[in-house]
């Protein structure tokens, strides 16, 4: 069966998987991959430190959750019945994926705000038509300038500012001095983040089957975009000057040595695949009790990874275009983050026949892209709180997912202000770079040193089928060695090397910083506290207490009663329910 070829069946609380494509990640590989890739590689070594990356992390993580998920088909909150000390882990990744969702929010905006501006002739992004000199307010094409300024017929370009850059920054961001100066809400991104926020309520709220149904389009559309775009970009003259800079014949492979690109490529790998994000948890709660989760998990990283591959050959193709047409290193034409996707690439698409029908297309790939993902986050959370309380929120998961698109709306208010790419660039670093490798490190504790890997295996051959000893001797060494190793060691070395963050040349001041930490802290604050709580309410002595929190809870079970087998067996939890109990009354 290939991946994401799954059976209807019956999830946790009646919920009925009835498309393959919402049950199984593999049908939003390219959440993460066409958009997250092009933006952070701008050297082509990065490729060889992401490929590490998902063979020793990538893979061993996407299996062990997508297993949890599928063998229990609970959410990521109640995935931790198996160690109910641990259960703050599953809080925490839901906040993560709710600071995510507010971001992405913001991400589509900024794609239909773009989309509509595409129809307009000319391209207002193609020419300096707002972009005056300040010293002799003549309008000068970006063609004619170069990173430091120079003179063009007598009049000065403003330095390094090309015309797509002018149009990010003070048409569309309409961009403050720093953080310090919020300024207010530019209200066409207002508009624009409104119908995104009715989008993803009004699909959702339909349900899993419904957004199902959009999922197909949404899985597939970007591939058709990115294979159309990679045909038009190969054949443009300078395109094998792009293309030799992605794959990194003209990289400096000394970067290597650095922790930015490690880290990178660990958070890239990790948002791409939704890792510690409760993403897996809950999507794969979906799958049929007997889906081969070991080939999914290969064959869905590898897709991710060929998705990413795919994509920079298509984006890097036409920046190599670009730099042709500018008479430009290519080095100098490629920027991070933002810059790639809203300044960058839209300006190289401004140099083809029919420009306006290219970006047309790049944006509206984008939008479905993002709305993608955004589907992913928005159940995390939906699924937390009707799971919380089931007796009473299970039949009204529609009115859920719409205050939740509210509260999402209302919380990424900020970031639509004249500050607020810098309220984005400050959420980005510290809500899915180390958050995420502190989640993945706390899952692995959980699950594979306080559960164990012996238990965990028992339970996926339940779903699986028993397996040699040498099949699992590769998974078990990743998930005891190679995985918590990688991540402890890019963990420790980043945050020793921590330079304080700033967005382009503007620094962030020292309280934007520390509400950064905060937020990292209004996280991981949860881990502790429901383990404090959990302890509070067992009983006993010290290693009583430890016994009962640290042992799976009688309502740790597949979900439907054929699948349990005598390993969890009414019987058996009646059992193992009874032997909890005489442990606290034990003085």
């Amino acid at each position: 069966m290939a991946a994401g070829s799954l059976s209807a069946s019956i999830g946790p609380a009646g919920r009925s998987t009835c498309s393959p494509w919402s049950a199984s990640p593999s049908g939003w590989e390219t959440s993460g991959s066409s958009r997250g890739w092009p933006t952070v590689t701008v050297e082509g070594f990065f490729s060889f430190p992401c490929f590490l990356m998902l063979v020793f992390c990538g893979i061993p993580l996407f299996a062990l959750e997508t297993a949890i998920g599928q063998f229990c088909s609970q959410g990521s909150i109640n995935v931790w019945r198996a160690v109910p000390i641990m259960q703050g882990v599953g809080f925490s990744m839901v906040m993560v994926s709710m600071l995510v969702a507010v971001y992405y929010n913001v991400i589509i905006a900024y794609s239909l705000y773009y989309l509509f501006a595409s129809f307009q002739s000319p391209l207002p992004w193609a020419a300096c038509s707002g972009c005056s000199s300040a010293s002799t307010g003549v309008f000068v094409l970006a063609s004619s300038c170069n990173v430091s300024g120079v003179l063009v017929a007598n009049h000065t370009c403003p330095p390094g500012q090309s015309p797509s850059e002018h149009y990010w920054d003070h048409v569309v961001l309409q961009r403050s001095s720093g953080l310090d100066d919020t300024g207010p809400v530019v209200w066409h991104l207002a508009v624009c983040l409104g119908l995104s926020s009715v989008l993803v309520a009004g699909i959702l709220s339909r349900g899993i089957k419904s957004s199902g149904k959009v999922v197909y389009f949404t899985a597939t559309f970007p591939y058709v975009v990115i294979l159309i775009l990679l045909v038009r970009g190969v054949t443009l003259e300078g395109a094998g000057e792009g293309l030799k800079f992605f794959i990194g014949s003209k990289s400096n492979w000394s970067k290597l040595a650095e922790v930015k690109v490690w880290n990178d490529a660990a958070a890239q790998t990790f948002f791409t695949l939704s890792i510690g994000m409760g993403g897996l948890f809950t999507l794969s709660s979906y799958s049929e009790f007997h889906t081969n989760i070991f080939l999914d998990s290969v064959v869905v990283v590898f897709v991710s990874y060929g998705t990413s591959v795919l994509a920079g050959v298509a984006i890097f193709s036409i920046l190599g275009h670009m730099a042709h047409v500018y008479k430009r290193p290519i080095e100098k034409v490629v920027k991070e983050g933002f810059g790639l996707a809203f300044i960058v690439y839209p300006e190289a698409l401004t140099q083809l026949p029919i420009s306006a029908l290219w970006c047309v297309l790049f944006f509206v790939m984008l939008i479905v892209i993002s709305v993608d993902s955004q589907f992913t986050l928005i159940e995390v959370i939906v699924t937390c709180v009707s799971d919380s309380f089931p007796e009473v929120l299970e039949t009204k998961r529609a009115l859920i997912t719409v205050a939740i698109c509210a509260l999402v709306f209302l919380l990424a208010l900020p970031c639509i202000t004249q500050a607020g790419i810098y309220w984005i660039t400050l959420l980005d670093m510290f809500s899915s770079n180390w958050l995420l490798l502190v989640l993945a490190l706390a899952e692995i504790l959980g699950f594979i040193y306080i559960y164990g890997a012996n238990p965990l295996i028992k339970d996926i051959e339940m779903m699986v089928g028993n397996r040699s000893y040498i099949f699992w001797l590769w998974w078990k060494a990743c998930w005891h060695f190679f995985s918590p190793g990688i991540l402890v060691v890019i963990l420790l070395w980043s945050i020793l090397t921590f330079v304080p963050l700033s967005y382009g040349t503007v620094p962030f001041p020292a309280w934007g910083l520390a509400l950064g930490w905060c937020i990292v802290a209004a996280v991981l604050v949860w881990i502790p506290a429901v383990a404090a709580y959990k302890w509070a309410r067992a009983e006993g002595s010290f290693l009583k207490r430890l016994r009962t929190t640290c042992s799976p809870s009688e309502r740790w079970h597949p979900y439907l009663d054929g699948n349990r087998g005598e390993r969890y067996s009414a019987e058996s939890c009646s059992r193992r329910k009874a032997e909890t109990k005489n442990i606290t009354q034990q003085k």
